[in-house]
Order: structure tokens, then sequence, then C-alpha cells
């Protein structure tokens, strides 16, 4: 006689149990760089849209940055699938902020802390989320931004940037940001910096989103590209001082 499909079910249930506790050990499927910054009139945050398996450049087209209410959003470096999962406890939030009703959201600095102790949670647990986190918000009338990085470690800064843009980026921001810039500046800004990165980050590509935040609430672009120039004469020919 062929076992019921519960009695399947159960046995392979028991059979895992046997197996061995195992813990992620590195990303897998992994995001680049992403870059904030606070302007005159809110929080403007970029990301390009490749998710690379490996060195492959697997997925072109998946959005690093999620909206969680009106107020704030996040954006994400590293493991794809943990970022994925992080989404869904903000929308987990967001659901239970619905259904009580009471016309109260979760402001920006909130999330951030609660992404703080989410991580720091699962990294005592020794499998942490392999994720460098960007909070941004406009709340109250106040813009806040800060990180949360896999270890829960947290900071609030005018500037933000992670994974290779703390090397490339940071820099170019540190030289040319102001806090009272425009939106037209800070955009223009943002997309300098992300030019760099695909000239220099062979993890990058050239499709991005890019969000804001103001008293206004949270946009986020469609991907889009930008101008790219690959006539440098250092370029052509790298080795012409050589």
């Amino acid at each position: 006689l062929k076992a019921a499909p519960m009695e399947l079910l159960r046995a392979a249930a028991a059979e895992s149990k046997k197996a061995p506790l195992s813990r992620t050990q590195r990303p897998i499927v992994t995001g680049a760089s992403v870059l904030a910054i606070k302007y005159a009139d809110g929080v403007m945050m970029m990301s390009d849209t490749l998710a690379s398996y490996g060195s492959m450049a697997r997925y072109k087209c998946v959005q690093r940055i999620t909206k969680v209410n009106e107020t704030a959003f996040i954006g994400a470096s590293g493991e794809f699938s943990d970022f994925q999962y992080i989404s869904g406890l903000m929308e987990d939030l967001a659901d239970e902020e619905f259904d009580e009703d009471d016309g109260r959201t979760m402001s920006p600095k909130e999330i951030h802390s609660y992404l703080s102790r989410v991580m720091y949670n699962r990294r005592t647990k020794v499998n942490p989320l392999y994720n460098q986190l960007v909070v941004a918000g406009f709340k109250d009338g106040a813009s806040f931004l800060g990180a949360v990085d896999l270890y829960g470690s947290t900071y609030q800064d005018g500037i933000i940037t992670t994974g290779y843009g703390s090397y490339l980026a940071l820099p170019i921001i540190r030289k040319y940001w102001k806090e009272d810039m425009d939106e037209k500046s800070a955009r223009a800004l943002l997309e300098k910096c992300m030019t760099v990165l695909f000239y220099r980050d062979c993890r990058t590509i050239n499709k991005y989103n890019i969000a804001k935040v103001t008293k206004d609430g949270v946009v986020i672009s469609k991907p889009y590209k930008l101008a790219t120039k690959w006539d440098y004469k250092l370029f052509k020919n790298p080795h012409m001082n050589a």
C-alpha cells in the first residue's frame, strides 16, 4: 500500500531534522552600492538594478529600494534574498498599522531602530542577514537618513554610501554636497557618482532607480539609464603614458 501524503510529509520532516544545522556562509546573489544624501526638501537615494550571481550579471532589473510607508523607504546592498526577507518584515509592520487604523505610522527613526534590532538579533544567532541597509525618511518637517549593517550597528548622517560607493563615491559627495542643495543639484550629484561607479565597479550596470522622500511623500522612479562617455584617450589606450 502507498503511504498517505501526510505520512510522507511527516517522514520527510523527520529526516530533515537529522541533518546538521547549517547557516549561510557568504552572500550569493548580491547588489552593489547604494548612495543617499539629504537635500533642502528631503532625502534622495539611488541604486542600480543589478543583482550579481557571483561575478555574473545575472538579474538585471531588480529594485533594491522599497517603500515602507508615506514617510520612509529603505535601500540595501548585499544579499538580495535577505533584503527580500527584510522587505517582507516591513510589509507585515505596514499591514499591522493598517489593521489598527489609529492614524499613526512608524517614523523613519523608529524603522531605523527596528531594523537595528532585527539585524542584531540575527547576528547573535550566528545567522546574519548579509545586508547594509539605508533608511531614508521625512516626517514632522525633518529629514532622516541612517544606516544599519549586518551586525546591527547604526549611525545617522547627511550622506551615506554602501559597497564600493564608500570608496569611490563618498569623496565626490563630500566635495560637492551641501545640506541645503536643491533637488536638481542633489540628483545631478548622485548621477555623477553612479556614472563613476559604472566605469570602475564591475558589479554595476547602467540602469538605476532613484527615490526621494519629502513632505509630499515617497516617490521611486522607474529604471532609467545614464549617459556615458567611452572615448577618453586613456580608455582607448591605457598605456599611452607608460
